[in-house]
């Protein structure tokens, strides 16, 4: 699942490892949520509706 070069390089044992990825991975959720989604909300025209209304 996680690539041996990343896995190797970690220091300590299996769960020293785990946590240090779980706490990497969290941290990447957080800045894309907190900083990445919003900018690229701002610059792409989801928010636009395509749908008119029928009669």
């Amino acid at each position: 699942m996680i690539s041996t070069w990343v896995w190797g390089r970690l220091p300590g044992n299996a769960w020293m490892k785990a946590l240090i990825l779980a706490v990497a991975f969290a941290a990447m959720v957080l800045v894309l949520f907190e900083w990445v989604f919003p900018y690229v909300s701002v610059h792409l025209p989801i928010q636009e509706q395509t749908v008119e209304g029928g009669a």
